[in-house]
C-alpha cells in the first residue's frame, strides 16, 4: 500500500468488511426514515451557561419504529455554530441527568461547557439492552430482526453504532452544531462501539475511547488480560456470531485491532488507559496505537507517539494519535475529559 487511493479504494473497503464479517456485524445498508422531535428545552440551563435540548429520535423500517432519547447542551457563550462531544452512556442515565441535580465525572458536561464545547448523550439501553438475554430486544427485533439470524449480523455493538450514527444525523439539523467537527466518546463497552462507530461513519471529526481493551483498542493477538475467548463467553452478545470461531484460534483472526484504528485515519484518535486496569491491557491498547501509524502517514498526520509506552500522566495531546495512561480504576473521568478536550482544541487549530 503506497498510495492514498490505494488505501481507500482497495485496502481500506476490504479490512471494514473483514471487521463486519468476523467480529461486529455487517451494518444495514439502509432504513426508511429518522426523525426528531424536540421533548424539552431550556434556554437558560446550568444556572445561564447552557441551552439544553432534549430530542427524541425515531427510526423507521418497514412499518416499525424505535425510539430513544438524547441529551444536548449547547455553550450559551457561542459566536456561531460549536463543536460537540457526543457520550454513548453505557453506565447509569444518572450520568447524564438533563436536570443536573446529579453530576458525574463520568460526563463533566459544566466542564465541557465551560470550555466552549457542546456535549451530547444517548444510553445504550434504550437502543439495544446489555444483557445476553434481551439485547434483542429494541433496535434488532424492531427495525432488523433478519441480522439475528444471520451468524454475520449484528448484535449490540453494532446496534448501539447505528443508534449512535442517527445522533449524528440530528446533530447536522442543528444549526447551533458544527457537524463538520462532531467527536465521538465512549468508555468500555462503549469505547468498543465508538471505535466501530468512527470506522464506519466517517461524519465524526475524531473518536476518543476509554479503557476499551479487548476488541477496542487492545491487540488479540497480545492474548492478555480479557481475551477473545473470555468475553465471547461473558459478553458474546456484543459481537456476531463468527467471533466465536477465534475464541481458541486467536491468531487465525484476519484483523487486529491496529486495523481497527487505521480506519479511522486520517481523523484524530485518542485511547486512554489505566493503572488499576490490566484487564484492559494497557500496553496492548498503546501498541494498537503505534501500529496504526503507517495509515496516518500516509495521510501525512503528525503523529508524535514513543516507542516506549509512556509513563503515567504524560498524556500525548499534540499529535493526530493520542494516548495517555493515568493512575486509578477502570473508569472515565475529569482528567481523562481535560486531555479529551486538550486534543480536540489541539487537532482543531492545526
Amino acid at each position: 500500500m503506497k498510495t492514498i487511493a490505494e488505501w481507500e479504494y482497495k485496502r481500506r473497503p476490504e479490512i471494514l468488511e473483514l471487521f463486519e464479517e468476523h467480529i461486529y456485524g455487517r451494518t444495514p445498508v439502509g432504513f426508511d426514515s429518522v426523525s426528531f422531535k424536540l421533548t424539552n428545552e431550556k434556554a437558560s440551563a446550568m444556572e445561564g451557561r447552557a441551552h439544553l435540548k432534549e430530542v427524541l429520535i425515531t427510526a423507521w423500517n418497514k412499518g416499525r419504529s424505535i425510539s430513544f432519547p438524547m441529551v444536548l447542551f449547547i455553550p450559551n457563550k457561542r459566536k456561531g455554530p460549536v463543536p460537540a462531544f457526543l457520550l454513548i452512556n453505557n453506565r447509569s442515565r444518572r450520568n447524564t441527568d438533563p436536570g443536573r441535580l446529579e453530576k458525574s465525572t463520568f460526563w463533566p458536561a459544566e466542564m465541557v461547557i465551560d470550555s466552549g464545547y457542546a456535549i451530547a448523550a444517548f444510553h445504550n439501553g434504550d437502543v439495544a439492552p446489555d444483557r445476553k438475554d434481551r439485547y434483542q430486544q429494541g433496535l434488532l427485533e424492531q427495525l432488523f430482526p433478519e441480522e439475528l439470524e444471520k451468524d454475520n449480523g449484528m448484535k449490540a455493538i453494532g446496534a448501539w453504532a447505528w443508534a449512535a450514527s442517527r445522533v449524528m444525523d440530528y446533530l447536522q439539523t442543528d444549526k447551533d452544531i458544527d457537524s463538520k467537527k462532531v467527536a465521538i466518546v465512549g468508555h468500555s463497552r462503549g469505547g468498543k462501539t465508538a471505535l466501530w462507530a468512527g470506522a464506519q461513519d466517517r461524519r465524526y471529526a475524531m473518536v476518543f475511547n476509554s479503557c476499551s481493551g479487548n476488541s477496542g483498542a487492545a491487540l488479540a493477538r497480545r492474548k492478555y488480560g480479557e481475551t477473545i475467548s473470555l468475553i465471547n463467553k461473558q459478553f458474546g452478545h456484543w459481537f456476531n456470531n463468527n467471533y466465536k470461531k477465534y475464541s481458541n484460534k486467536v491468531d487465525s483472526l484476519p484483523v487486529d485491532q491496529h486495523m481497527l484504528i487505521g480506519l479511522i485515519a486520517p481523523r484524530p484518535v485518542y485511547t486512554t488507559n489505566a493503572t488499576q486496569d490490566r484487564w484492559a491491557d494497557p500496553y496492548g491498547s498503546f501498541l494498537s496505537n503505534v501500529n496504526a501509524k503507517p495509515v496516518y502517514e500516509l495521510y501525512r498526520q503528525k503523529v508524535v507517539l514513543p516507542k516506549e509506552m509512556p509513563a503515567v500522566g504524560s498524556p500525548i495531546v499534540e499529535s493526530t494519535i493520542g494516548y495517555h495512561f493515568r493512575e486509578g480504576a477502570h473508569d472515565l473521568n475529569v482528567y481523562d475529559w481535560t486531555n479529551f478536550i486538550r486534543f480536540a482544541n489541539y487537532n482543531y487549530k492545526k
